[in-house]
């Protein structure tokens, strides 16, 4: 099923040009989502129920979720899914908290000090997309890091769904609920992420107000490829996480792992998305033939058989041959893949060589699915290959360092002549009479 690329014996020096990707890419969305952007600033609510209605088929009444609605849904949730939300609230608070960083104070020299603060910021928006399939985790993913920050206000928003009367998934809400939530918008893709960029006006003559939304600092989230290039457009004006949009996976894997687990983690990511990207990295042709007849059998029995296949046998998908572990580990840098799984030999020691992944899931007992729920990890992460330069949700998506600088006199005056020195080399000598000044 998967089409192959050999790279065996062979010197390519531009690896991620010849590597599996997505032939629709943010550049080419970026025409599509500018229109939309500008209506939504321009005309706020109608704007947002006009696209709700072309986009979601569905005009909503109401574009902020009743509080009512919000504890309904909670009320209404299957209590096996609201207790495995719980534990995966409890895992990332845990997983998160680690990353928070610690404030230091470093004397530079006596009497001068440098403090460095870690400064939440004042509001975020948080995307959590609809489509093909329910996310509540990426509720969890999004506010708990965002929670465990220390930021004030917090708004979701979620597409709008025709069959819940133009509320977001009613699974979408009760997490929203489970955590405290209580801003949230049934308003779907570029649209949400424009509203949260620069506010929105409510429409007259309905429930919203004069004004339905604050614009936010930072936008995160999840989304499609047109959620990715509205997050692109957008920055500047408000934060961005990454350009997190349609799933890909990337296995690194040798002749020792087990077909059936590799073929099984290629078919979970592709069961979200037609356009998801599933792709092999293997120096055994026979592994690669196991997997290939592994897929065959398990994609034919799994619930969205016809969504897989599509996936599987898209441009974005495939196996890469390699002529070795040196040349795989080579070709995952270059992919830059989302998540990353490593089955190799010595899996643990190979994961420490990859420079470029969002997320990388060491040996056969840590899929990628774990990281969607319960590991601890965000499964908020950057796609398309700018795993290169960019890193998945974490608390630092909303902190600011912050330093502060307090000398006392002694201090200053100790380096009032270098500083001075320094001034006048750049030809601005006033900086060094502010100094002087105070030094006398």
């Amino acid at each position: 099923m998967l089409r192959r690329i050999d790279l065996r014996g062979s010197d390519v020096s531009d690896l991620a040009g010849v590597l599996p990707r997505a032939t629709l890419d943010v550049e080419a969305a970026l025409a599509q989502v500018l229109p939309i952007i500008a209506d939504v600033r321009d005309r706020g609510a109608l704007a947002l129920r006009d696209l709700a209605e072309r986009f979601d088929g569905v005009r909503p009444e109401h574009l902020r979720v009743p509080a009512e609605a919000l504890q309904q849904a909670l009320a209404d949730l299957d209590p096996q899914v609201r207790e495995a939300l719980e534990l995966s609230v409890v895992h990332n608070r845990a997983g998160h908290e680690a990353q928070l960083p610690t404030e230091r104070d470093t004397e530079i020299l006596p009497g001068g000090h440098v403090r460095q603060r870690w400064v939440p910021v004042s509001r975020v928006g948080l995307y959590v997309p609809g489509g093909l399939a329910v996310y509540p985790s990426s509720v969890v993913m999004n506010v708990v890091a965002a929670q465990v920050a220390g930021v004030p206000s917090l708004a979701v928003a979620s597409p709008p769904q025709q069959a819940f009367g133009g509320l977001p998934h009613p699974t979408i809400l009760a997490a929203c609920a489970l955590l405290g939530v209580e801003e949230v918008y049934a308003v779907g893709g570029a649209q949400a992420v424009a509203m949260f960029a620069y506010g929105a006006a409510g429409e007259p003559g309905t429930g919203d107000g004069e004004r339905l939304c604050a614009s936010v600092d930072v936008v995160t989230g999840p989304g499609n490829i047109f959620v990715a290039a509205a997050k692109r457009a957008v920055m500047g004006r408000v934060g961005i996480d990454a350009e997190a949009g349609t799933t890909e996976i990337a296995v690194l894997a040798d002749a020792g792992a087990d077909p059936r687990f590799v073929a099984a983690d290629l078919i979970s990511q592709a069961e979200h998305d037609p356009a998801a990207a599933s792709v092999l990295v293997t120096d055994s042709v026979e592994l690669a033939d196991a997997v290939d007849a592994e897929i065959e059998r398990q994609a034919a029995a799994t619930t969205h058989a016809e969504r897989v296949r599509t996936a599987l046998t898209g441009p974005q998908s495939g196996t890469v041959l390699v002529t070795d572990l040196e040349q795989g580990i080579a070709v995952c840098d270059a992919y830059g893949a989302e998540h990353l799984e490593v089955q190799t030999a010595d899996a643990a020691a190979v994961a420490d060589r990859i420079r470029n992944a969002g997320a990388i899931f060491v040996g056969p007992w840590s899929p990628v699915p774990l990281g969607d729920y319960l590991a601890g990890s965000n499964h908020v992460l950057p796609t398309g290959g700018t795993a290169r330069f960019a890193s998945g949700l974490s608390v630092m998506a909303f902190l600011k360092p912050v330093q502060v600088v307090e000398y006392d006199d002694a201090a200053l005056r100790k380096v009032a002549g270098p500083l001075r020195a320094l001034a006048e080399s750049e030809d601005l000598p006033a900086h060094a009479d502010a100094v002087d000044l105070r030094a006398g």
